[in-house]
Order: C-alpha cells, then structure tokens, then sequence
C-alpha cells in the first residue's frame, strides 16, 4: 500500500511538469495568426522596373535575349547569361522589359541558347533589382522557376507616402475628399508660392533633377538617361525643358506661373522634346526610337514605364493648382486626346492607372520636398498621398 502511494505522490509531483510541456508544444504549434511570416509579393514586370531597389520576387514572360541597353535577340540567341522577360509574351520594346541575370546555377535551365523553347513561358525570378547594362534589371538570383501565370497589373488602392512633418502643411485638407479636398489642396498649394524665371528653371532642374549616382549630370525624363548638367540648350544632343503640361494647353507660355512651374518642367532631351510635342497622355502608339519605352501616335504619348506615375501626379498637380482665379487658365484632365488649345489634358482614365501601377519613388520624393524647401515652397500633393488622386478624379 506504501508503495502504490509512492507512486501516486510521484505521478502527482511529475504532473506540472508535463503539463508544462505540453503547454510549451501548443504554444509552439499554435503561434498567433498576427506572428506568422507572410510572403513578399510578386511584382509584375512594371513594378519591378519601377522599384529597382533591394530584394525582390518578379513574374513574367520571357521573351528573349539582351545583348545590350537597348538590344534584346528574339531568336538565334548567341549565350545562356541573361534573359528578357516582360509582363506581355509578346513583348518587343525593350523599354518594357526586365532583365534578368542568370547564373551559373540556372543556365542549364534559363540560358535561351540552351532552351530556345523557354521563350513565351512564364516564369518566377527571386533576386536583387539593380541595373543589368544600365538598364532595370534582376540580377544575383536566388531562385528561379519555371511555369505558372503572370500577375495581372490590376489597380490597387495606394497607399499614403510617408510624409514626416508634412501633416502640418495639410491640415486644412484633414478630413476632406471630393471637390472639397480638391479646393482645400488648391489654396494650399497657391498660398505663398515663390515664382521663379524661365531663365532660373535652368538651374533649378539641374539640382532637382540631379542624377543620384552622378552630380555633374541630371536625369532625362521620358529617355532616362544620364546627361552632363552643361549640355542645356537647344542644340542636337542638348537637353531642355520640358512642359509635362504642355503650354499650348491653356496657353499659358513661360511666363512666371504655370510656364516656369517647377512641379511639371523636367530635362528632356532635345530631340525626344520636339517629338512628344504637345500631345496628351495616353497608352498605346509605336516605340519612340530615340527613347525606348515611350510609345507615341498621332495625338498621345505613352512615357516608359518607371515615370507614368510622376508624368500622371504631375498633371493632376497643374489641375488642382491652376483653377482659373489668378489670370491664369483654368486646366482641367478630361479623358480625351487631341484637344488643342484647350486647357484641358487627357486621357484621364490613363493617367489614374498610371498613379496606382507607378507608385512615388524615391527620385520623385526627393524632387518634391526640394521644391518646397528650396525653390517654390509649395509641394506637390498627389506624390505626398497618391491616394488623393483616387478622392479627387475618380
């Protein structure tokens, strides 16, 4: 009988500490729904050439072989190191496509000259976006997979950008959405503005606009190239400035106001300038040769991808800025192409796609707080919260 107690005060002792075992295995088990790991998204090709920044996972359609920035082999291809690919199987501007490095471990696989028949297909790269021939690019993969479909782009609520201090600065706009914040961001943006020269728009691109990994250069809107601050000008291979709203919409010229408003003047070649001329925004057209990833027809030019949300934020900035009480013309966006003279720019319905597919980057945010604190002292408030435009435009 002494000995079954024994046993009975043993089993009794041993107890807690079982149960806490098993409590600690549950925990383990049952880990709270907000503490698990969640996948990085896919991007679409679009997004990754927009992003160009860290680690990333891209879906797409390979569809060939580059060879150089702007050179891509759709068939008798000549190595297995790199491959195109792009969010259409179609694809053939190169200003549309990414390219992928492949590595040693994958060119059994990926390399096209070893598996012409991988082009079309589908496949999923994990790696790190940065420049491949100084073009956007993945490169040092860790993964890569073939099969699978392609992210459809389709448009998503933004997100606000991190504003730091800028809540100040909108408060009069707290609250609103309509044609009541749109009024709200009007006067805002008009009070206390700097107007600056035509003369002195020079020399304010050359600093907002400032090529990150180069001072001497600045960055080229619609090419995207890199060129010497000294070549402005009007001569062949200069750049100069570009009116994103094209004057002739409105007619307001290079008069201070609207014609020297830094928020929508950008470097442009001088050439690529002359051939956007003054059409609307739109999708669609043939490759603009001297700048791949444009496309432009008869009255629209479609930008390269990693601008068409800044070309859209800076059109619906004029918009909202410019309302027709302070001499100058009321602009409006309307979803039209080829209106003239009008002050109206369209296609509206493409430039709110825009805004969702090309989310403000880095360059674009640096642009606009320098306005504001440097030269204009006014901001740009579709890059602060993209989302506005969603509020305002529909």
């Amino acid at each position: 009988m002494s000995g079954l107690m024994s046993r009975r005060r043993a089993a009794a002792l041993m107890m807690p500490a079982v149960l806490a075992v098993v409590a600690l295995v549950v925990t383990m088990i049952r880990v709270p729904a907000g503490m698990l790991p969640t996948a990085a998204a896919t991007l679409t090709v679009a997004q990754a050439i927009s992003t160009q920044s860290g680690t990333g996972t891209v879906r797409g359609y390979v569809v060939g072989q580059p060879t150089a920035t702007n050179t891509v082999l759709f068939a008798d291809f000549t190595g297995d190191t790199a491959i195109a690919i792009a969010d259409s199987s179609s694809e053939t501007d190169p200003g549309d496509m990414l390219y992928v490095q492949v590595t040693s471990a994958y060119r059994a696989t990926f390399g096209l000259r070893a598996n012409p028949g991988l082009l079309r297909d589908p496949v999923t790269v994990t790696g790190t976006l940065t420049a491949y021939f100084t073009h956007p690019g993945l490169k040092s993969p860790s993964a890569m997979t073939v099969g699978g479909s392609t992210p459809t782009p389709t448009p998503t609520k933004p997100t606000p950008t991190p504003t730091g201090s800028t809540s100040a600065y909108y408060a009069a706009a707290a609250g609103k959405s309509g044609e009541s914040l749109k009024n709200a961001l009007h006067t805002i943006i008009s009070s206390g503005v700097t107007t600056l020269s035509y003369d002195a728009v020079w020399n304010a691109l050359k600093a907002t606009d400032q090529d990150p990994a180069n001072s001497a250069n600045v960055i080229l809107l619609y090419s995207g190239t890199s060129r010497s601050k000294s070549l402005n000008g009007g001569d062949a291979g200069d750049w100069n400035r570009e009116h994103v709203w094209a004057k002739s919409h409105g007619d307001f010229g290079t008069a201070a106001g609207p014609g020297t408003d830094l928020h929508h003047l950008r470097p442009e070649d001088v050439r690529v300038n002359s051939e956007r001329d003054n059409k609307d925004f739109d999708n669609g057209g043939t490759v603009v040769s001297d700048a791949p990833g444009n496309r432009t027809d008869a009255d629209s030019w479609e930008p390269r991808a990693a601008v068409r949300g800044d070309v859209a934020r800076m059109i619906f900035y004029m918009a909202v800025r410019y309302e027709g009480g302070d001499s100058w013309p009321d602009l409006e966006v309307d979803d039209v192409t080829g209106s003239g003279t009008a002050p109206r720019l369209g296609r509206l319905s493409a430039l709110r796609q825009w805004n969702l597919q090309d989310p403000p980057d880095a360059f674009e945010k640096r642009r606009n707080e320098l306005i504001y604190s440097s030269y204009q002292r006014n901001r740009n408030p579709f890059i602060d919260h993209p989302e506005w435009v969603t509020s305002i435009f529909g």
